[in-house]
């Protein structure tokens, strides 16, 4: 398969998400003045995407002929099964948890899961990202995330409370 027949889904991703983004230029119009409009969240996510399949797109067309010489690499079957059970192990968790711990915990799993193995850079990832997506979720959004439960609850409102966000 030619590097350009590997990049052509990313790239009709490129081309959706443009005309997505065009069909939405009207839902703006329903926001009041100095509010965020219904659309700005679905465009944002558009964007995104766009973005995402562009780079996966120009990285198929760099990377396609090395990948014809070596060949695809092999679908490791039992990382595949841990990931899998992880996600559901993380919903099952959260509400229990509270998404703060639940979430740091995934992160650094799944990082380690995927090779990381520096404690550093895992610990980093597991706490910057979480944080992250408090601020985005909680205070951007508006979105009530899972407290947990029991000594979790008091754990997550005093880290809500600590970062500023409660």
């Amino acid at each position: 398969m030619t590097a350009l027949r590997r990049a052509a889904a990313p790239l009709a991703g490129v081309a959706v998400a443009v005309m997505l983004l065009l069909a939405s230029r009207g839902l703006g119009d329903v926001a009041p003045p100095g509010q965020l409009s219904p659309a700005f969240w679905p465009r944002l996510v558009l964007v995104g995407l766009a973005l995402a399949c562009l780079v996966k797109g120009l990285q198929d067309v760099r990377a396609g002929a090395a990948r014809e010489v070596l060949g695809p690499p092999p679908l490791a079957r039992g990382r595949l099964t841990v990931a899998i059970a992880a996600v559901g192990l993380y919903v099952l968790a959260t509400p229990w948890l509270g998404f703060p711990l639940a979430n740091a915990l995934f992160i650094a799993g799944f990082l380690i899961l995927c090779g990381a193995r520096g404690p550093v850079v895992v610990g980093l990832n597991a706490v910057v990202g979480t944080v992250a997506l408090l601020y985005v979720f909680v205070k951007l959004v508006y979105l009530p995330l899972p407290k947990g439960a029991g000594p979790f609850e008091d754990l997550t409102i005093g880290l809500l409370r600590a970062l500023r966000i409660f």
